[in-house]
């Protein structure tokens, strides 16, 4: 079966995380979710939501610094709008080796908090549940059910499993695509719990791929 394939999820008769709002049951598994910075280069990163659009330009620093500076995840999000013409030409090919490179950061870096809460889903189906994008996860029917790719469920479930097998997770290094940079410097590695302290606005509640 194609690793990009729809699934369809029944909250009926499936033991699904389901995460759609970041103040809801199961919502600091969003990116959007505040509560969990990120050092990339002795610099903040608000979000995994921020750093996995920064990659987006990772050869416009000056774009990079545009999103960085929004305190909000979803105004992070909107910055790179108007700049579509700069992404990185690849972007498409590699997003979710990007995906999953932001989302291992946001753990490395809250190791305690992350691993716990994905540990307390247990063995339950995790689906990020969107109106819109059947992609990265998955859109709800009139019948109740929820049809989408989700591969943000789909990694979430991926390091769950690996942190359920005793995976040492110490240091994220650098992904292995050209021009892997950030803020003009090639991305140095991620070390586990390396993150400044930071008064957020909003405290968070508390087949996969190669």
């Amino acid at each position: 079966m194609d690793k990009l394939a729809e699934r369809i999820y029944n909250p009926k008769t499936q033991d699904l995380a389901i995460f759609k709002k970041t103040h809801e049951q199961w919502g600091e598994y969003s990116n959007m979710a505040a509560g969990f910075p990120i050092i990339v280069n002795d610099t903040l990163v608000r979000s995994s939501e921020a750093l996995y659009q920064a990659l987006k330009f990772t050869d416009r620093p000056d774009i990079q610094e545009k999103i960085l500076s929004e305190k909000s995840p979803m105004t992070a999000k909107m910055v790179g709008k108007p700049y579509k013409d700069y992404i990185r030409p690849d972007f498409e090919e590699i997003k979710i080796k990007l995906m999953k490179w932001s989302v291992r950061a946001k753990l490395l870096a809250n190791y305690e908090k992350f691993s716990a809460s994905l540990l307390y889903s247990n063995q339950k189906y995790i689906v990020e549940e969107s109106r819109r994008d059947s992609f990265w996860g998955a859109k709800r029917t009139d019948e109740g059910l929820l049809i989408g790719v989700n591969v943000l469920g789909r990694i979430l479930m991926e390091l769950r499993a690996e942190i359920t097998e005793g995976k040492d997770f110490q240091v994220l290094g650098y992904l292995e695509v050209p021009n892997f940079n950030f803020l003009g410097r090639p991305v140095e590695p991620i070390y586990r719990n390396k993150f400044i302290q930071e008064v957020v606005d909003t405290p968070p509640q508390g087949d996969f791929f190669e």
